[in-house]
């Protein structure tokens, strides 16, 4: 196939003729045939995107002077009001559905959820709160006016999260007639001069036009292009996909937002810890702590239970992953309704059991040593296990023992106990450095206590934590040496309580307990098919290049056929060239290159 003819160099604006200088003067005739061709080559690059198109403003367009000139009296005042509040709404509008401002929202969005994953949240974990409250007594009632102990459901995060969905719509509906519109229409016409086009190829051919232009719709429609003759050439486009893939990435983003907020409304998760035996109905009385979407209605919740039959966790024995967890398994029996036949599952990390469109998740675990109190009398005033939350990961584990009813001292009085609780699954040793665990199993376990008596503070009405002891209102047991009554105790040992107030014993049982979360996301999977669509549609966008090509085919002075190819390419890419060379190739193959005619020898020659 012949090279792109080079263009003849242009000609010097001041030539010399007859030894007088002559001055080319401009041509109102070329003149307005460059302007018609700059139409043209703007025409047929025109809507390669769906990017909308603005109206013109009539008259001034900036903010302040919408409302033009005032005419006086009252209906001048009024029309001119309206005029000013119609234009700032408009301005408004047109500056929230721009590209760049959602660009800005999402950003904002993204930004504005930083804290909500590195401060405490209250619908998370309302101890820790409290907790950088009072760690933190400065910035907390900053942090409080800014709504960053509960970002989520902040004002503002609300609000950019509402103006990004009517931003993201207000983007979408103008592109999405606009691309309708586009897939409709016919591909434009082509140029008068396509050799102004990035990509242009050219030959002469003896085939008759008609045939060539046959052979170019055939070709490019095999190619699925879409197709169509106009006039003296063929006009053909490709990569609707591109726009296609931007629209979906765009209404990908309004799923996923979508699924944001049912997710928020008609949610619920709760948390319970539940000691090996010990079982659980999904009920709001059964939860430790409860978190409901503003939409959920409490009696929606299925009614599905489970036992903890069996809790059992593996750790590295050795080397340097020494005591590093290799299994966490807990076996339940569960029922998904009263009704139901109970069925047996093993739920694991990362593997919850799901009923009726909730998930248990498996959480934390820890030990609960089984403890028995006696009072005054030898009576049995409390006896079972206590569980006791890990504070490092061999499973070094506090809490708090607390009888509250049931205890009476030596001379028969009603009082309540407490006890605060040091529990290592694997003693170092005595005289070995502190009492921390030296690894997660149950190798060498050791109980501490220290006692007092008193009021635990129950009967005031407020929350109290489980696992801390209030001793404000609480006496301590003295020792021997009048300092506060504490022992370290072997499983099977006994604590006694002095003045015959009772006694401690740490049994030999010592039971594992589970967490879980009871989950209900019910906008998970719409947000899953929505950032799967935006993935699709942003592959699409970015890798699918909208292109048009156009094949002109005339028959010249000479009788032969001069055949033309172009094409032109939203963007600049190299395969455009290489997938208009193949084209061209393909055609050329149907309309071969013309014999150039002989060379006419010059009178006076040799023949």
């Amino acid at each position: 196939m012949p090279d792109r003819p080079v263009p003849p160099p242009a000609e010097d604006p001041e030539e010399k003729r007859e030894g007088t200088l002559v001055t080319n003067s401009p041509d109102p005739a070329k003149a307005d045939t460059a302007v018609a061709d700059d139409r043209e080559l703007s025409e047929a690059g025109s809507q390669l995107s769906t990017t909308p198109l603005e109206a013109p403003e009539e008259g001034q367009s900036v903010p302040g002077s919408f409302g033009g000139v005032r005419k006086p009296g009252l209906g001048g005042a009024l029309a001119w009001t309206w005029r000013e509040c119609a234009g700032w709404a408009r301005w408004f509008w047109r500056q929230l559905t721009s590209m760049r401002v959602a660009l800005i929202l999402l950003f904002l969005l993204s930004f504005g959820a930083i804290p909500g994953s590195l401060i405490p949240q209250t619908g998370i974990d309302e101890l820790k709160v409290e907790e950088f409250r009072e760690a933190h007594e400065t910035l907390s009632p900053i942090y409080d006016k800014l709504g960053l102990f509960n970002v989520y459901s902040s004002v503002w995060f609300s609000a950019i999260y509402i103006l990004l969905f009517v931003s993201l719509i207000g983007c979408i509906v103008p592109r999405t007639w606009q691309f309708v519109g586009q897939l409709r229409g016919r591909p434009p016409r082509a140029p008068r001069r396509l050799d102004r086009l990035p990509a242009y190829a050219t030959w002469r051919t003896e085939a008759d036009p008609e045939e060539v232009r046959q052979a170019a719709l055939g070709l490019l429609k095999k190619r699925r292009f879409r197709a169509d003759r106009a006039g003296d050439a063929v006009s053909a486009e490709k990569g609707f996909l591109r726009e296609a893939g931007n629209l979906i990435f765009h209404v990908s983003l309004i799923i996923i937002l979508v699924a944001f907020g049912i997710g928020q409304l008609y949610k619920y998760e709760g948390g319970k810890l539940i000691v090996q035996g010990d079982g659980f109905s999904n009920t709001l009385t059964q939860f430790d702590d409860f978190k409901p979407g503003s939409l959920f209605d409490t009696e929606d919740l299925p009614p599905f239970s489970f036992t903890l039959d069996k809790f059992s966790g593996t750790y590295e024995p050795s080397g340097p992953q020494r005591g590093t967890p290799r299994t966490f398994e807990a076996d339940v029996t569960y029922t998904e309704s009263p009704d139901a036949a109970p069925k047996k599952r093993t739920i694991e990390v990362n593997r919850p059991l799901e009923i009726d469109g909730s998930k248990v998740y498996l959480i934390s675990h820890g030990y609960a040593p089984v403890v028995t109190v006696r009072d005054g009398r030898g009576e049995v005033a409390f006896k079972g296990p206590v569980p006791l939350l890990p504070i490092d990961s061999n499973f070094t584990s506090t809490g708090a023992i607390k009888v509250l009813d049931g205890y009476r001292d030596k001379d028969g009085e009603k009082t309540q106990l407490g006890f605060n609780a040091f529990f290592v699954p694997t003693f170092a040793g005595e005289g070995k450095g502190e009492m921390f665990s030296q690894f997660p199993a149950l190798d060498f376990p050791v109980l501490a206590l220290s006692a007092y008596h008193g009021s635990l503070g129950v009967d005031s009405g407020l929350p109290q934590n489980v696992y801390q002891l209030d001793t404000s209102k609480m006496t301590e047991f003295k020792d021997e040496n009048g300092e506060l009554l504490k022992q370290r105790m072997l499983p099977g040992e006994t604590m006694e309580l002095p003045d015959g107030m009772g006694s401690v014993t740490f049994e030999k049982e010592i039971e594992e307990w589970a967490s879980f979360q009871v989950s209900h996301q019910p906008g998970s999977g719409l947000a899953l098919t929505g950032a799967v669509a935006a993935i699709a549609g942003l592959a699409g966008s970015l890798f699918i290049q909208r292109r048009r090509v156009w094949v002109r085919a005339v028959r010249g002075d000479d009788g032969v056929t001069v055949v033309e190819m172009a094409g032109l390419g939203r963007s600049e890419s190299a395969k455009l060239p290489e997938e208009l060379a193949e084209l061209a190739g393909d055609l050329h193959d149907r309309a071969p290159t013309a014999a150039e005619p002989d060379a006419v020898p010059s009178e006076g020659a040799e023949k």
